[in-house]
């Protein structure tokens, strides 16, 4: 726990630096500088969300380990603080050994920053519920994957995020496109794909989970929809059985544990097929998660508060929440300097809020904002946040 808190940029500040410079990044900033922290944000572009609320701000390729180690030394960060998946993991790894702290610990990133590391403890050392699964290195791999697994079946990435390289193959003849788009989508040439047979669930949640000094914390389950990969839409709390409810919590707090070790703390997203009283295990990021976003109304602390608390060894003392809802904004193109219309119109409505991300541009298809909205009950919530979305315009 932090004893004593000081002023930024001056010698006694504590110090945050971001790994990744996103929307969910942004707030994570916001977030710890309301606590007077200093807060360093790098991503491998400029003007990345983050950096338009930070402190000082680094650009270089996230992959470069020397170039992480660099600006690391430089600025001799309390804390470092990976907010996407694609980094130079094992330097992560080697800073560590060395003293520096790495947020939940660099074995949980590495393990998740591929889909093989965390689908690998969950389901073999863990022994934990999950789809049927194979990795392949080539198509015939995918092909005789595909068949063992049963169509459909989804193929991605093994290394990806916000739905890139994904897709379904609904008969043996889509392998060959799917294989093409997965290695065409992936965030790093790992030569790898998964291809992950179907479940027969009802739903699916993200279980908001947090490792704290004092054990752990649970944030009431949020359901969501995904197109592709990518969520679009999002809602707290989700209703589900005591009995499916408790074995989500003890996966989340199984998988965590693991990756935590002794002393790892901080907020992870799990996420979880339900069916009836059945859950299964599906992936888990260590650091607020997309779908997480609707807990900046719905909760008395969002999810990126709940992380800088972790992080810092501040008191959880209490999570509540009301009926809320998200829906990202999406931009399509090639926008050099994206500008939005219809912000008036999407805050008329009571309980209503935006979050305009900031993003200097689009180049294919990116989510730029979001909409979000609390009602009486998750439904009116819904509904709301959809209108809200619906008047916003990335152009």
């Amino acid at each position: 726990m932090k004893k004593k808190f000081g002023t930024p940029l001056k010698p006694s500040s504590v110090k945050i630096m971001l790994l990744g410079s996103g929307e969910l990044g942004k707030e994570v900033a916001i977030e710890a500088m309301r606590l007077g922290v200093e807060v360093i944000a790098c991503d491998r572009y400029a003007a990345a969300p983050a950096m338009l609320v930070a402190n000082s701000a680094h650009v270089f390729n996230m992959r470069d380990g020397k170039q992480m180690r660099r600006i690391v030394e430089k600025v001799r960060p309390d804390f470092i603080v990976p907010e996407i998946e694609a980094i130079a993991t094992d330097t992560l790894v080697e800073l560590e050994k060395e003293g520096w702290t790495v947020i939940p610990t660099a074995r949980a990133a590495q393990l998740t920053m591929d889909r093989r590391g965390i689908r690998q403890l969950a389901a073999e050392k863990l022994k934990l519920s999950t789809s049927p699964y194979r990795f392949a290195g080539s198509l015939e791999e995918l092909q005789a994957g595909a068949k063992a697994v049963g169509f459909p079946c989804f193929i991605k990435p093994t290394m990806s995020s916000s739905g890139h390289g994904q897709s379904v193959a609904r008969k043996p003849a889509d392998v060959a496109k799917s294989w093409k788009h997965a290695i065409e989508g992936t965030r790093a040439a790992t030569g790898l794909v998964i291809v992950e047979g179907a479940i027969d669930f009802d739903y699916e949640i993200t279980q908001l989970t947090v490792r704290h000094d004092d054990g752990f914390a649970f944030c009431a389950p949020i359901g969501h929809i995904q197109v592709d990969g990518d969520y679009r839409e999002s809602w707290q709390p989700h209703p589900m059985s005591k009995a499916a409810l408790k074995k989500a919590r003890d996966i989340a707090k199984k998988v965590v544990n693991d990756l935590c070790g002794a002393k790892g703390r901080g907020l992870f997203g799990v996420e979880l097929f339900v069916k009836g009283d059945k859950v299964w295990f599906s992936e888990l990021s260590p650091r607020p998660h997309d779908t997480g976003m609707v807990t900046m109304v719905s909760q008395n602390m969002s999810e990126m508060e709940l992380h800088v608390r972790a992080i810092l060894g501040l008191p959880i003392p209490g999570i509540t929440c009301v009926p809320g809802a998200s829906v990202p904004v999406l931009g399509d193109g090639d926008i050099a300097d994206p500008t939005y219309t219809g912000v008036a119109q999407a805050l008329a409505a009571p309980g209503t809020s935006v979050r305009l991300f900031g993003k200097p541009e689009v180049k294919g298809h990116r989510r730029m904002a979001v909409a979000l909205a609390t009602g009486r009950t998750v439904s009116e919530a819904r509904r709301k946040a959809m209108a809200s979305a619906k008047h916003l315009k990335v152009k």
